[in-house]
């Protein structure tokens, strides 16, 4: 099966931009995206042969998630019972026979880091969360996770240190997860590979490989 996992930075924008195409040319079983920054009834999307789940964030123009997939669930949840979490429209999670699929927008801890201690516990609840569904089946917990993990997932990795996705405290999280038994997918097939980046700061167009 083909699992597909995009931040979409506004599904508005992004299909004006394409995003038909390469859906249909990716023929994906899930395709998951990230910040859709659209309320229910702004986007009618028609793909055929694949069931529609979204979450809403309560505020307008932004977070969300949607996953779109040929498969129909068991069960679908949005949150982990937790009202903050389900206000931001930040998590799906799809059940089937086999496995659990968990689709995230991690919240980014701000320029300034005001968010910091938000996003730490949100991580923590995510975490036991996790942890709960794989003692029932396998977990594939995909996102725009926003942390560059490790210095290799990171261009110019020492002058970024300290600044929002790359804290140690992020990183120590995602280091607590994978400790918990998850597996870094992309790094098990590519523990040495550089240059791999999948997002560019406006800003500063510094590189990063966000999980």
């Amino acid at each position: 099966m083909k699992f597909i996992s995009w931040n979409v930075n506004g599904i508005r924008a992004c299909l004006s931009k394409g995003f038909l195409n390469y859906f249909h040319e990716m023929n994906a079983d899930f395709f998951c995206i990230q910040e859709t920054k659209c309320q229910e009834g702004q986007v009618n999307l028609e793909l055929d042969g694949y069931f529609q789940y979204w979450n809403y964030a309560k505020k307008k123009g932004y977070s969300g998630t949607a996953i779109f997939t040929k498969h129909k669930p068991m069960n679908v949840r949005y949150g982990v019972g937790d009202a903050i979490d389900e206000e931001e429209g930040r998590i799906i999670t799809l059940e089937y026979d086999q496995f659990f699929l968990v689709n995230v927008y991690t919240p980014n801890s701000q320029r300034d880091l005001a968010r910091l201690p938000f996003r730490l516990a949100w991580e923590d609840r995510l975490k036991d969360y996790l942890i709960q569904l794989n003692e029932h089946k396998p977990v594939i917990y995909c996102g725009d996770l926003n942390v560059a993990h490790t210095e290799i997932d990171l261009k110019n990795a020492k002058s970024n240190v300290g600044n929002s996705g790359f804290t140690y405290e992020e990183r120590e999280k995602m280091t607590e997860l994978l400790s918990s038994g998850f597996t870094d997918t992309f790094r098990y097939k590519n523990p040495e590979l550089t240059d791999a980046y999948t997002w560019w700061s406006y800003m500063n167009k510094v590189p990063v490989t966000l999980n």
